[in-house]
C-alpha cells in the first residue's frame, strides 16, 4: 500500500467519518483510480469509522506543513 498525494486527494471529499466499505464505495462512485481503491482494501479493517485521510496516511499534509504567512496574502 502506497499513498500519494494525488492519490489522497480523491478523498478529500469524502463523507468522513467513513468506514472502510463506505471509502471503497465512494471510490468507486467518485471514479478514483484503481489504485486508491486498492489502498483502501488493504487496510486492516477494524469496524471503526476513520475522521479524516489523516487516520487512513498519518502523512497527509496539514495547512500547518506549509511555510507561508496567510497574512502576507
Amino acid at each position: 500500500m502506497y499513498w500519494t498525494l494525488e492519490l489522497a486527494s480523491y478523498l478529500a471529499d469524502a463523507p468522513w467519518p467513513a468506514t472502510k466499505d463506505e471509502l471503497i464505495d465512494y471510490a468507486i462512485r467518485t471514479g478514483a483510480p484503481l489504485e486508491v481503491v486498492e489502498n483502501l482494501q488493504d487496510i486492516e479493517d477494524e469496524g471503526e469509522a476513520y475522521d479524516s485521510i489523516v487516520e487512513i496516511w498519518p502523512d497527509y499534509p496539514s495547512e500547518e506543513d506549509y511555510l507561508w504567512n496567510e497574512d502576507e496574502y
